[in-house]
């Protein structure tokens, strides 16, 4: 499994280029390097393997998009990493690089031993594997969060430097939330003129009450005068809302 460049036609090598930060414009790829250095600053005493879950308060945000990138420059850096599409009620990894969406994450955390995780390695880089979500299951938010799922990730984190995991909305299912309890920390993408601050609240104030670390907010689609320059922004959580107390009383 992996990336069809060898087979694929060029319409879809060239769908398949555009999710990854090497086709964006100079200013957004500069932007996710600058993501990944921040990361390293974030988790400077991290020992092992760190496990990032790429969230969002709505659908349509680009956390996704963001999941796939920053696991592709850290890969691209010589980290050795793992993008797992977390989102198993409506995953979007696979279509968006173009391999089979069957077997993946539900197939290795039922234990079927068939499944190879060499079968996961990209095309693009030896160090990056693209684990994507599986047959969906009735009950995500269970499967997520089950015993299987954290022997699942204690046995990745023993292979990779970075887990990157896309995890559903906050406000849309509770999934995302399931697996704090497994993961160093979440970033969440934030679409500018797209969430309404009562739904940051709200995302803001379940993460709270899941005690995990926010690592940072991704701005999507961020407006600063300067045309499409700084498409994507990077800031350290307390700079863009200072703390979860002073959230609601944060500037619009």
């Amino acid at each position: 499994m992996g990336f069809r460049s060898k087979s694929a036609d060029k319409s879809i090598v060239k769908e398949n280029e555009k999710t990854l930060h090497k086709n964006l414009k100079f200013t957004a790829t500069e932007q996710y390097k600058l993501l990944r250095t921040n990361l390293t600053f974030t988790l400077p005493e991290e020992e092992g393997c760190a496990i990032i879950g790429v969230t969002s308060a709505m659908r349509g945000e680009g956390k996704s998009t963001t999941a796939v990138n920053l696991s592709y420059v850290l890969a691209e850096s010589g980290k050795k990493v793992l993008l797992i599409d977390g989102d198993l009620r409506l995953p979007s990894i696979a279509k968006k690089m173009r391999i089979p969406n069957s077997p993946g994450l539900t197939d290795l955390i039922k234990g079927d031993d068939s499944v190879q995780m060499s079968s996961f390695k990209s095309e693009l880089f030896n160090n990056w594997y693209i684990l994507p979500s599986g047959d969906l299951p009735p009950n995500p938010s269970e499967l997520l969060g089950s015993k299987r799922m954290e022997n699942l990730l204690k046995v990745f984190a023993k292979s990779f430097d970075y887990i990157i995991f896309d995890l559903p909305p906050v406000n849309i299912v509770s999934d995302a939330l399931t697996v704090s309890k497994y993961i160093s920390g979440m970033i969440v993408v934030i679409r500018e003129d797209y969430t309404e601050k009562k739904e940051l609240e709200t995302c803001f104030r379940q993460i709270k009450l899941s005690d995990v670390k926010v690592l940072g907010c991704v701005i999507n689609e961020a407006k600063n005068g300067r045309g499409s320059y700084g498409k994507y922004k990077y800031k350290r959580y307390y700079k863009y809302y200072k703390t979860y107390g002073n959230y609601d009383s944060a500037e619009n």
